[in-house]
């Protein structure tokens, strides 16, 4: 009598058990892209619908750093890692207040999640914050139909279940082409960053005295960026996209920053107009977006990758060291290196006519320059492995470098993070010509960095 009880208790159990996971998995929705393909899934965020250019991460780890990166506003962001969700989200880890992302499609959410950690799920935060996402999709399926067919627009709903139907609702939905995502979010005035240590940098060493002097342009900045300047003995004031050059320059800088941001660079006028009055100013460093706003200054044309790069896993070569770093990354634009000028044949290794894939320097191990009508030479820094695109610039005439990549690693690998590095040597000394600044033993730097 007392086993059959035990039994029946422990089937209830596991009856409630079963309601509490499902309970919030059992609503309908639709996944449409632009071509007509859909898929039909479980609802594991916010109700409603949304549109925006899909995208795919390739990260196995990190999608809270990944789903709060403004980098993604626009954007309806699948993860090709199939479980996602089984640690959890934190306050910590969040890269930005707000979450800029359209929309998110995973194969399996995790409502349970189990982490000393995790302070809720994934499902609450982006039902909290008003993200609908899609779960119970192919996205090995997906994946394949956006590599071979592009990004493109498209949207989850879980409130209109006819495919036909949201379909003409993406076809009238606006692109990313020619809007200014990065004003959307910019912070609105300036401030100073002054944020401790978190708890998962028990094992870092204390960040060193402040010793220079940053502004911070914020075209969609992410805390783990401001993380890798304070790291690096920065101190960091944090301005608009839109900052006028003077402006920035009464904070009486040592060097300037140029942050990650979405979408397409080329409305981003006013960033990169400023860029052209700070070249030769100050010492200046971008990444990502800034690397775009620092190409478009310098008069390179800008191309929209078929699928960008997006995750934690990109080759990239470094030209000058010849060293190979593993980066994470996040664009969907990048410049077209042959733009910037003619290719000064001394200073390539004898060579004077341009590659269409730059695996090409790679290969000869060889750093090349071009003469650029406004600011000199510039010289080919960073090449991605995967695809042969541009990964990095340095101006060798103006104390300047970019990459297109994100060395904070938030997530990703830190086999970057010597770039922050890098810029503080650019802040300490340069003499025209000299790009050694670049020239940094990257394990090394990257063990210098723990307790």
């Amino acid at each position: 009598m007392r086993e059959r009880a035990v039994q029946a208790t422990e089937k209830q159990i596991g009856v409630q058990m079963t309601e509490m996971t499902m309970m919030d998995r059992m609503k309908p929705a639709l996944l449409v892209l632009e071509d007509g393909t859909s898929f039909t899934g479980i609802a594991c965020g916010a109700d409603g619908e949304s549109f925006g250019e899909i995208c795919f991460n390739t990260s196995l780890v990190g999608y809270q750093e990944v789903i709060s990166d403004p980098s993604y506003a626009g954007q309806i962001v699948t993860m090709t890692y199939p479980h996602i969700g089984n640690y959890g989200v934190n306050a910590a880890d969040m890269q930005s207040d707000h979450l800029a992302l359209r929309g998110l499609v995973v194969h399996d959410m995790c409502y349970e999640p189990s982490n000393f950690r995790s302070e809720r799920s994934l499902p609450a935060l982006l039902s909290e914050r008003g993200v609908v996402a899609i779960e119970g999709i192919d996205t090995r399926k997906l994946t394949r139909h956006i590599r071979d067919c592009g990004m493109q627009r498209a949207a989850i709903s879980t409130v209109d279940l006819d495919a036909a139907s949201l379909l003409a609702k993406v076809k009238d939905s606006q692109g990313l082409a020619g809007i200014n995502l990065a004003s959307t979010v910019s912070c609105a005035s300036a401030y100073h960053y002054d944020e401790d240590l978190h708890d998962f940098d028990f094992a870092k060493k204390p960040a060193p005295p402040h010793r220079y002097r940053v502004v911070a342009y914020d075209c969609g900045i992410k805390r783990g960026i401001l993380r890798g300047l304070r790291d690096a003995g920065c101190d960091v004031t944090v301005v608009p996209w839109d900052t006028p050059a003077k402006e920035a320059l009464s904070y009486d800088p040592d060097g300037i920053f140029f942050s990650n941001g979405p979408g397409d660079p080329e409305p981003v006028e006013a960033t990169y107009g400023t860029v052209r009055e700070l070249i030769g100013v100050k010492p200046i460093f971008g990444i990502c977006l800034g690397n775009q706003m620092i190409a478009l200054a310098a008069g390179s044309r800008i191309e929209k990758l078929k699928f960008g790069h997006h995750g934690g896993n990109q080759p990239v070569m470094n030209l000058r060291t010849g060293r190979v770093e593993i980066t994470a990354q996040n664009h969907g634009f990048g410049l077209v290196f042959p733009s910037l000028g003619a290719l000064v044949p001394e200073l390539s290794g004898g060579i004077a006519e341009h590659a269409d894939d730059l695996r090409f320097w790679s290969e000869k191990k060889i750093a090349p320059v071009v003469e650029n009508a406004r600011y000199g030479r510039i010289q080919l820094t960073h090449v991605n492995l995967n695809d042969g695109t541009a990964e990095g610039i340095a101006l060798l005439d103006q104390p300047v470098f970019s990459v297109q990549y994100h060395p904070e690693a938030s997530p990703g690998p830190t086999d970057s993070t010597y770039l922050f590095a890098a810029f503080t040597r650019l802040m300490d000394a340069w003499t025209p010509g000299d790009a050694s600044y670049l020239d940094i033993d990257i394990a090394a730097d990257r063990l210098a960095a723990w307790a």
